[in-house]
């Protein structure tokens, strides 16, 4: 590992999923602009991201992008030394939007390239220099991480976030070994870092990732998509919450399982709805006293009735409460029983209030989570990742390709 001037500038690009993005970062830590426009709005009417339609408005995004986070630098395109861009996981589509304007960057300026892992870079997010809230120790307490006034993250322009240039306060950055907890829609994992790049998986889900299982959950529960807010949200006006969920402990192992867990829901949602269904109801028609005609055509099935905000939001409460459980558990058991010094906590799942608490609250160690903006896919955690790789002497050559299944690992 080499290493690099403290100046040594990257350009990163993001396009994993639906969130185009862009970030100037130098020295693998300060972040002088992190731009994303993301596509939540027009993805939220099909409950879902659309493929092809994120690889189209990323083609859309893409210039404006680059272009907003290169103004934070005074001497712009001259400023920069080198590319990245992410090339997997994630859809193959939207990631060679990305990649391919990345290196077509990279060649034209004569800039050095590499290719950084999706599942890295929300690991890295932890190395940037960002003080909100950034490490909890243990005991201390849980304060909201949103971003304050001195940190700005609103949206400017609309769908475009950029955070404030380096602040006066530097936390330090990790040190190995370290546990790492990534919890997204796409994956649930524990690894174990012992160096830059030196990574084993400790553990992994077998079947749905947590942030899936938010999304499916929500859309039983009839709360819209993306379902982690909006679980979380309702969870909290569970007054008083009863009753518990299923938890997959699948001993003997640092696994994770939700689907059964979705599954139980799906089956109280369907019982409650039957039982609903079995109240009396009115004739309206008989009570008028219209005519019953011999042949009438077949009934046109009910919908099901609707479900009562209150029990809702003790369902959402005793799910989130079952997921936290299980996760908050593995993770701090892993720690302990491989001598980290601190837990990493990474992927949009770790914008959970009550995931970062009770992981904090129960670790023995320090928890280091980013602020929630950072948490969600964005440029800014490439170039962190970028930054190492570069150390390492690692560049990219002009035929890299996406690769869609990219294991936390591999190249």
């Amino acid at each position: 590992m080499t290493t690099l001037p403290e100046g040594f500038t990257i350009l990163a690009i993001e396009t994993s999923c639906d969130e185009t993005a862009a970030a100037v970062v130098r020295g693998g830590r300060t972040i002088l602009s992190n731009v994303v426009a993301s596509q939540m709005d027009m993805h939220s009417r099909y409950g879902g991201v659309v493929p092809e339609v994120a690889s189209r408005q990323h083609i859309i995004s893409l210039v404006p992008v680059v272009r907003e986070a290169l103004a934070a630098l005074p001497g712009g395109w001259a400023d920069i030394h080198a590319v990245a861009a992410t090339h997997g996981p994630g859809l193959s589509g939207a990631l060679l939007t990305g990649l391919n304007a990345a290196k077509a960057i990279a060649w034209q300026r004569g800039l050095p390239f590499v290719g950084v892992n999706h599942l890295e870079s929300h690991i890295y997010a932890s190395w940037l220099d960002v003080d909100d809230g950034v490490t909890k120790q243990p005991g201390d307490k849980v304060t909201d991480l949103t971003p304050s006034p001195r940190h700005p993250l609103t949206p400017s322009p609309p769908h475009l976030v950029t955070p404030s240039p380096p602040h006066l306060v530097t936390p330090s950055p990790p040190e190995f070994p370290l546990v790492a907890l990534v919890v997204s829609g796409g994956h649930t994992l524990l690894a174990l870092l012992r160096g830059h790049g030196d990574y084993t998986i400790l553990g992994q889900t077998r079947d749905d990732a947590v942030g899936e299982a938010f999304d499916k959950v929500a859309r039983i529960l009839g709360l819209g998509y993306p379902g982690g807010p909006a679980i979380q949200q309702v969870a909290q006006s569970a007054q008083p919450p009863v009753g518990v969920l299923p938890r997959a402990w699948l001993r003997d192992s640092y696994d994770f399982s939700f689907s059964g867990l979705k599954t139980a829901v799906l089956h109280k949602v369907q019982e409650r709805q039957d039982r609903q269904d079995r109240l009396p109801k009115v004739d309206v028609k008989a009570k008028a006293g219209r005519p019953v005609l011999g042949s009438q055509p077949p009934p046109v099935p009910s919908p099901p009735p609707p479900l009562d905000a209150a029990w809702v939001a003790q369902m959402a409460y005793a799910f989130q409460e079952s997921v936290v459980d299980v996760l908050s558990t593995k993770t701090v058991d892993a720690a302990r029983q491989h001598g980290a010094t601190a837990i990493i906590l990474a992927g949009g799942v770790a914008a959970n209030t009550r995931l970062r608490s009770e992981l904090s609250r129960r670790a023995a160690v320090p928890v280091r989570f980013p602020p929630i903006a950072l948490c969600t896919d964005n440029a800014a955690m490439v170039a962190a990742a970028a930054f190492y790789r570069f150390a390492a002497g690692a560049q990219s050559g002009w035929d890299l390709d996406v690769t869609p299944n990219l294991k936390l690992g591999m190249s």
